[in-house]
């Protein structure tokens, strides 16, 4: 499991059945006690959900919504997504499918943005920074859900930016494509890459980054981490398709 202020990720290990929902219920009603309020259920080992798995998935999310907050299921299994659909969750619960992902092609060559911002992130409000790129999204397509999820992935990168870059020195830029939303936060300090298909380190000085990357992973449709070409900072590129 991976946790930060109120965001956690919840890798789910067993059948959602009979025998297997009060360890996670367990779990997840810890998180919200504590006062977590974004919860991303990993389902990609969930082949089974029974009644008492529907159950517990409903009263969670509904709880979480009483609370203002969102709790939702990625990497969902074949099996578990007819489960979930024969019981008419799909409407009820923000679910994506193990190859729910929407597939990134390179923009074609002297494609521009539509439009394209960038501003200098205030490390003693980052609450507004992920307000205003969201804000910049409001005339794009994207669900309340989507839009939830670009927010969380960008608070992630210009926070770990903050925290193990530089105060001063960090800068987002939001560009609309006519099928995509690419994000990009920099800064200036160590750099530090992440190819594609690497595993982000779990020890060592890059471990805390590298956790959020595995969540940014999830809740984008692509992520690169690359350093500057200076090698003076990291340039964290978020990428959300419109369906």
């Amino acid at each position: 499991m991976y946790t930060q202020p109120n965001i956690a990720v919840v890798s789910v290990n067993t059948d959602l059945d009979v025998r297997g929902v009060p360890c996670v219920k367990a779990q997840i009603e810890q998180l919200i006690n504590s006062g977590c309020r974004r919860i991303v259920l990993n389902m990609s080992e969930v082949s089974y959900i029974d009644s008492c798995g529907m159950g517990f998935i409903v009263c969670a999310v509904r709880r979480m919504k009483t609370l203002g907050g969102l709790m939702s299921l990625t990497n969902v299994q074949p099996t578990a997504f007819k489960a979930l659909v024969r019981m008419g969750l799909i409407d009820f619960v923000p679910i994506s499918t193990c190859a729910a992902k929407s597939r990134v092609t390179p923009l074609a060559p002297g494609t521009h943005p539509s439009f394209q911002t960038t501003f200098r992130v205030d490390p003693n409000k980052m609450c507004d920074a992920r307000s205003r790129a969201i804000a910049l999204m409001k005339t794009l397509p994207f669900t309340s859900d989507q839009k939830f999820d670009i927010e969380l992935a960008v608070g992630e990168a210009i926070g770990n930016a903050i925290d193990h870059a530089c105060e001063k020195g960090v800068l987002t830029t939001v560009s609309a494509y006519p099928d995509r939303v690419v994000i990009d936060v920099s800064d200036c300090g160590c750099g530090f890459s992440v190819s594609d298909d690497e595993e982000p380190p779990e020890t060592g000085q890059f471990a805390e980054r590298g956790r959020g990357v595995k969540l940014m992973r999830l809740l984008m449709d692509a992520v690169s981490i690359q350093e500057k070409p200076s090698g003076n900072g990291t340039i964290v590129r978020l990428v959300k398709m419109m369906s």
